[in-house]
């Protein structure tokens, strides 16, 4: 279970532990397409909405979970590279504690409060009744999905990526039986799809533990180990806390930015929304960087070699720049066809290919700072991670949207190319914070 990355090749590292997670978010994204594909070909657009509009609350719900792992991640890949065994141990034991209390009170507040939720999303009123259904049942499987990331939190931190990927693989094979199941067996409609989520989330955590109860390992956490101690509760949320607000902060985003389109027309909403779909298949590449930096530099931090995390930030920034620069001229050449994949409609197609074409080219400068943003949780300061990415969004993306959609009606180039300019001053802050942080451990070096 546990694998040491503070030693051998970095390239390698990097390679070896960012493929299996690559897979894992890509599981993931075809986790969440399964529901909305299998209730399309049963169910009429009311069941559709009301999956379409639950999706997206769980998955802010979902993101700021992972986000908030991110500190368990760091906390024992740490402990790990230090070779601090009993650490480790008190840092699995803490995060299970702090995620059980987490998960029971968010369970309980979003069953209380799921028709001012449905309310917020401007739910069509005709799938209002089955998206209070579907959230319900998914509100109440959120211990299981805290259970799910809580598991990965820890296979990430002890080095092994590959483990998370079998089980999320076998929550995505569980989902799609299951929602054929329910939603084309028991017509069952959103609740269907709900109950294939929640249970097939269920059927990944009972996996992992017995996965966890077969593997040999000289890791031993005992009942002592689940005691709250403050030292390591504060180290797990320092760096948890910033990454969760962050990464709900540009959910919303994403959402206004959505609202903007709408009011463009119902052709400019279906393109922006089409490309938001082929944005986050692309963008599985920067955000499995992101957690890769953040596990390898973490266990090399705590076995004091920072030379070899910084290393591993460059090597993650050459990868992804890469990366981004040939899909970005690569998607100038065919975003036509790209988009024509999701529909005919030629106004959708022409408009969809504009915005496509000016929003790729943020994959290059999300890369980077995706980057940055892993090397920074891993120093426990995720705190400039929060700072540039909501001063990119308040500063640029938005009122950049917001403007080119005001001043360029006719096209949906201008309104693409905010994401990329907000991710551009990300890369300026970060740069900025990781040459001041260089000097200044360069000077506590000298001294």
């Amino acid at each position: 279970m546990e694998k040491n990355l503070t030693s051998g090749s970095v390239f390698h590292n990097i390679v070896s532990f960012s493929l299996p997670y690559l897979f894992s978010y890509f599981l993931q994204t075809l986790y969440g397409m399964a529901d909305l594909y299998i209730i399309g070909q049963f169910n009429g657009v009311e069941h559709i909405t009301a999956v379409s509009v639950g999706s997206q609350v769980m998955h802010m719900i979902t993101v700021m979970i992972v986000g908030l792992a991110m500190g368990s991640t760091v906390t024992i890949g740490k402990a790990v590279g230090a070779g601090r065994r009993d650490a480790v141990s008190v840092s699995i034991g803490n995060t299970v504690s702090l995620f059980l209390g987490v998960s029971a009170a968010v369970t309980a507040l979003l069953i209380f409060l799921v028709r001012p939720v449905v309310s917020v999303m401007s739910t069509p009123e005709e799938a209002v009744s089955g998206t209070v259904i579907y959230l319900l049942i998914c509100f109440a499987g959120i211990p299981f999905i805290t259970a799910y990331n809580i598991i990965s939190s820890v296979f990430r931190g002890l080095g092994d990526s590959k483990s998370p990927m079998y089980f999320i693989a076998v929550s995505c094979m569980a989902n799609i039986v299951l929602d054929y199941l329910f939603i084309g067996g028991f017509h069952l409609g959103a609740a269907g799809a709900a109950l294939g989520t929640t249970l097939s989330q269920t059927i990944s955590v009972i996996v992992a533990f017995l996965v966890i109860r077969r593997k040999r390992t000289e890791l031993s956490v005992k009942k002592e180990h689940f005691r709250p101690q403050k030292r390591i509760l504060g180290q797990i949320l320092k760096i948890g806390v910033p990454v969760a607000v962050q990464d709900g902060f540009i959910q919303i985003a994403f959402l206004l930015i959505t609202v903007i389109a709408n009011r463009r027309g119902l052709s400019d909403a279906a393109a922006v929304g089409i490309v938001e779909k082929i944005i986050g298949v692309v963008f599985l590449v920067p955000s499995t960087m992101l957690s890769t930096v953040s596990a390898l530099s973490a266990q090399n931090i705590g076995a004091g070699k920072p030379e070899r995390a910084a290393l591993t930030l460059r090597y993650a920034v050459f990868i992804t720049t890469a990366f981004g620069l040939a899909v970005s001229v690569a998607t100038q050449f065919v975003s036509g066809p790209v988009v024509r994949i999701f529909t005919d409609d030629p106004k959708v197609i022409l408009l969809g290919g504009q915005y496509l074409r000016g929003y790729i080219w943020d994959c290059i400068f999300a890369g980077m700072h995706f980057s940055f943003s892993g090397y920074f949780c891993a120093c426990g300061m995720s705190g400039i991670s929060f700072l540039h990415n909501f001063l990119s969004i308040v500063c640029v993306r938005i009122p950049g949207a917001y403007l080119a959609s005001k001043y360029f009606a006719d096209t949906l180039l201008p309104m693409g190319l905010a994401a990329p300019g907000g991710s551009a001053l990300s890369v300026a802050i970060c740069v900025t914070a990781f040459i001041l942080l260089e000097n200044g451990q360069r000077k506590r070096r000298d001294e």
